[in-house]
């Protein structure tokens, strides 16, 4: 029979593992947002600083937890059956983390949408997948034996299958929306499918990985699914830094990333629904709600023949006198022949 180390720690340290490396990334993604997007507006930096240090925490904990009977308690095997506080920890910094990604794409399904279902749908989920990771750290705190967790299978189930539901309603709610207003033009298509394919990629790790770890908890009483589980945090917040570092990547031959920001959004917001495609020195704005529909500014140049009254001699007629024409080329004032202008 293999040691309490083997079948719980083995899957923890694993976890913490993978955690620790997607914590690297987080580090990475946050330093771009910030040196990238300087023109965000204030509440969704601080949005971003709490989540970093949301993932910091957790990291923290993580490694606490897997220090304690590995290295604290080394040689005592009872103390690798039982979780501590800090393990406790860990279902409701998921859930915090979790829900604050999920109310943040609930905003952006509101935006661009405009749909209060689909946003009082996603926050109840969020709601309930919230109070089912506290509610399995209070169950933790009170049975800490790992053998014994199934015995609050209901609130897990609640935390992740809810978590797993919003995710998914979140995916269907933007490629949805995306793909019915689409232009019929091949560049702002392209874009199009760029973000459906960002959006499907983001929503699915998060909700895949959460029923996986659900299908293995129901499954099998060993620690297997906390490798699936102790990542979770940090796949929400690098879903949601790699949506908001790819809006530079949304605009066709746009320049730098400081003036960018998530026009998607900011066009709905605003009433209008276009999505703006920048190329060279001229700018285009292509409706995303009729197909076949371009703005076009069109700029006209008139010629004018201005006479020089000062080089105009007494008694001379006026058809007889030198007169200066616009050059459009030149952009200057030049000599022309002006008999029969006027």
């Amino acid at each position: 029979m293999a040691s309490p180390a083997v079948l719980t720690y083995g899957p923890i340290f694993v976890g913490v593992v993978f955690n620790i490396l997607l914590y690297g990334i987080m580090i990475t993604q946050t330093y771009l947002y910030f040196n990238t997007y300087r023109k965000d507006r204030l509440w969704m930096k601080c949005f971003v600083g709490i989540l970093f240090l949301c993932d910091t925490l957790n990291c923290a904990f993580d490694i606490t937890f897997l220090y304690i009977p590995l290295v604290g308690n080394f040689g005592n095997d009872k103390s690798l059956t039982y979780a501590t506080w800090v393990f406790a920890t860990d279902p409701v910094m998921t859930a915090v983390i979790g829900s604050l990604v999920q109310c943040f794409f609930a905003w952006r399904v509101k935006v661009l949408t405009n749909s209060l279902t689909a946003v009082i749908f996603i926050a109840t989920c969020a709601l309930c997948q919230f109070c089912g990771g506290l509610g399995t750290s209070i169950a933790v705190g009170m049975i800490p034996e790992f053998v014994q967790f199934q015995r609050f299978e209901v609130i897990v189930i609640v935390w992740l299958a809810f978590s797993a539901v919003a995710d998914c309603a979140i995916t269907v709610a933007l490629v949805w929306h995306l793909r019915k207003h689409k232009t019929g033009f091949a560049a702002t298509d392209d874009i199009v499918n760029r973000i459906i394919r960002l959006t499907v990629q983001t929503g699915l790790i998060t909700a895949v990985c959460a029923l996986v770890d659900l299908i293995l908890f129901l499954a099998t009483p060993a620690g297997l699914h906390l490798a699936f589980n102790l990542p979770l945090s940090k796949l929400y917040t690098n879903s949601l830094m790699s949506s908001l570092n790819s809006r530079s990547g949304w605009k066709y031959g746009s320049g730098g990333g400081d003036t960018t920001s998530d026009d998607l959004n900011r066009t709905e917001r605003g009433g209008g629904r276009h999505l703006n495609v920048r190329g060279g020195e001229s700018g285009r704005r292509v409706s995303m709600m009729t197909p076949n529909q371009v703005y076009i500014d069109v700029e006209s140049h008139e010629m004018v023949d201005v006479i020089d009254s000062k080089v105009m001699p007494r008694g001379s007629a006026i058809s007889d006198m030198p007169s200066r024409g616009y050059n459009e080329k030149s952009s200057k004032l030049s000599a022309a022949n002006t008999s029969g202008c006027l």
